[in-house]
C-alpha cells in the first residue's frame, strides 16, 4: 500500500511540474462554440442549395442531379443561440442518459459493491491488463457492431474509469477501453440496422448482404484496437510519467488502488447480479424490441433504486446519492446539445447539399480504386458536418451509388466506403456530441485525446483503404 501511495505521489508531482509551463487546455465548450461560429459564417459564404427529396419506407433521401439554388439562408447571431437551445432539446435523451448513468453508478459505489468487485481484479500485471482489455474490447465491439451500443456508449464510460482505477491506470485508458472497443465494432457495422441496414436499403442491396467480408473487416479492427491498447498500457507501466498518459492532476488520484482482495458481502453480490440482469435485459430489448436511450434511462433508474434498497439504503439517501452522482456528469452531458447545434446551423443554412454535390463532382473522373478511397475520405469529411450515421447515409448513398455504377464500382463497395468513412471519424471528430461528452465527463482535453488515439486512427485508416481496394479488385457484390 505504501509503495502504491508513493507511486501516486510521484505521478501527481510530475503532473504539477509539467503543468507549470503548460498552457491551459481549451474547454470543449469553447472549441465547439468556435466551430459553431465558423459554421454560421460559412452559411453566408457558400452558395445555398437543396436537392429534391423522396420519402420511401419512411426514409427521406436525395434525388441525384437535382441540386437547385435557393435563397441564401445565412445564420445570424441570434439564430446561433436558438440553434444551441434546439440542440439541447433534440439531444435530451442522450443528455439524461449521461446524467442518470452518473446517478446509478454513484449509488452502486456508495454500496461498496463496485469497489469490492473491481478490487478483486488485482494489482494489474501485464497478464491481467491484457485479459481485461481483451474481454472489454470483445464485449463492446460486439455491442457496437450490431448497433446495441452507439450513442449510449457514454453511459458505460464511467464504468471504464472505475475499471482502470482498479488497475491503477490513468483516466485516458478508461475512456479508450470502452469507447475504442465499441467503435472498433461500429466501424465495420456487421449487423447494425441504423447504418449498414439503412445504407443497403438506399443502395437497393439485400439487407446485411456481404456479411462475410464485413466480418473480416470487423476482426481486423478489433485486433488492431486490442494490440494498440495493450502496447500503450505496457508503455505506461514502463514510464508512468510520460506526457501521453498524464492528463490532469486529478487523474493521478485515479491511479490509487481499489483495495485488492476486498470481499463482497452477500448484499453487494446481489446488487451486482441485479444490475447485470438489468443491463442484459436492456441488451435483449435493444435487439428484439428496438429499445433505445429512453428505455436505457429507465433501466438506470431501476438499477439505482433496486441496488440501493438491496443494500439497505434509505429512500432519502438513494435520492441524495443519485442527484449528487448526476451532478458530477453535467459538465459532459450538456456538451451534446452544443455539438448538435453545429449540424442544425449547417442544415438551416442550406449548405450541406452543395457540399455533397461538390464532392461527387470531384470523384466523377477518378479511377475506380481512387474513387472508392475518395468516397471513404469524403464520407469522413462530411461526418464533421453530419454527425448522424443514418443521416449521412441518406445524404451520400443516393448520390454515390449511381456515381459508383458509372465508375464500375459495386454498390457494396460504395456502401462500405461511406460506412468506414463515418465510422473512423467518430473517434476524433470535434463535432461529435458523444465523443465530446465522453471526454468532458473524464476531463480529458480534446487535443490530448487526439494525440493519444492518432496512431490507432492511422492504423484503422490503413485497414479501411486496403479492404476497400480488395473489395474493388474482387468485385465484392452481390452487385
Amino acid at each position: 500500500m505504501d509503495s502504491s501511495r508513493t507511486t501516486s505521489d510521484k505521478v501527481a508531482a510530475a503532473m504539477r511540474e509539467r503543468e507549470k509551463g503548460a498552457h491551459v487546455a481549451i474547454s470543449p465548450y469553447v472549441l465547439l462554440f468556435a466551430v459553431l461560429l465558423l459554421a454560421a459564417i460559412a452559411t453566408w459564404i457558400i452558395p445555398a442549395g437543396e436537392f429534391d427529396r423522396v420519402v420511401k419506407n419512411g426514409i427521406s433521401f436525395v434525388v441525384p442531379h437535382s441540386l437547385k439554388r435557393v435563397p441564401q439562408s445565412g445564420i445570424g447571431p441570434g439564430a446561433i443561440f436558438v440553434a444551441i437551445a434546439h440542440g439541447l432539446i433534440i439531444s435530451a435523451p442522450i443528455i439524461f442518459l449521461i446524467l442518470f448513468t452518473g446517478g446509478a453508478l454513484a449509488i452502486l459505489e456508495k454500496t461498496g459493491a463496485v469497489k469490492a468487485a473491481l478490487g478483486r481484479i488485482g494489482t494489474g500485471s501485464n497478464v491481467q491488463d491484457a485479459s481485461v482489455i481483451f474481454t472489454v474490447c470483445i464485449i463492446f465491439s460486439l455491442l457496437g457492431t450490431v448497433g446495441v451500443v452507439t450513442n449510449s456508449v457514454v453511459a458505460f464510460v464511467p464504468l471504464g474509469l472505475l475499471i482502470t482505477r482498479s488497475l491503477r491506470l490513468p483516466a485516458v485508458f478508461g475512456v479508450a477501453f470502452i469507447y475504442l472497443g465499441t467503435y472498433s465494432g461500429f466501424n465495420s457495422a456487421v449487423l447494425n440496422p441504423a447504418t449498414t441496414g439503412i445504407s443497403q436499403r438506399l443502395a437497393e442491396l439485400p439487407m446485411f448482404s456481404g456479411i462475410g467480408f464485413r466480418a473480416v473487416v470487423y476482426l481486423l479492427f478489433v485486433i488492431a484496437t486490442i494490440g494498440f491498447l495493450i502496447a500503450n498500457v505496457r508503455a505506461y507501466r514502463r514510464n508512468p510519467h510520460a506526457s501521453t498518459f498524464l492528463i490532469t492532476e486529478n487523474d493521478a488520484l485515479a491511479t490509487a488502488p481499489m483495495e485488492p482482495g476486498a470481499k463482497l458481502t452477500r448484499r453487494q453480490t446481489t446488487a451486482i447480479a441485479f444490475s447485470t440482469l438489468a443491463l442484459c435485459t436492456f441488451v435483449f430489448g435493444a435487439v428484439k424490441l428496438h429499445w433505445g436511450e429512453v428505455e436505457m434511462i429507465s433501466m438506470f433508474m431501476i438499477i439505482a433504486i433496486g441496488s440501493g434498497l438491496i443494500c439497505r439504503m434509505g429512500p432519502t439517501q438513494i435520492a441524495d446519492e443519485f442527484l449528487a452522482g448526476s451532478g458530477k456528469l453535467i459538465h459532459g452531458a450538456l456538451i451534446v446539445g452544443l455539438a448538435r447545434a453545429i449540424s442544425t446551423v449547417l442544415s438551416d443554412g442550406k449548405i450541406l447539399d452543395p457540399m455533397v454535390n461538390l464532392l461527387s463532382e470531384i470523384l466523377a473522373p477518378l479511377h475506380p480504386i481512387l474513387a472508392a478511397i475518395g468516397m471513404f475520405l469524403s464520407a469522413a469529411v462530411m461526418h464533421i458536418a453530419i454527425s448522424s450515421g443514418s443521416g449521412e447515409s441518406a445524404a451520400l448513398i443516393p448520390i454515390f451509388a449511381p456515381l459508383g455504377d458509372a465508375l464500375h464500382l459495386t454498390r457494396q463497395v460504395t456502401v462500405q466506403a461511406v460506412l468506414l468513412g463515418e465510422g473512423i471519424m467518430n473517434c476524433f471528430n470535434p463535432t461529435s456530441g458523444v465523443l465530446m461528452a465522453v471526454l468532458a465527463t473524464a476531463r480529458i482535453p480534446f487535443g490530448q485525446w487526439v494525440r493519444f488515439v492518432m496512431p490507432l486512427i492511422f492504423l484503422w485508416g490503413v485497414i479501411c483503404i486496403l479492404t476497400l481496394i480488395a473489395g474493388v479488385l474482387i468485385h465484392w457484390g452481390p452487385f
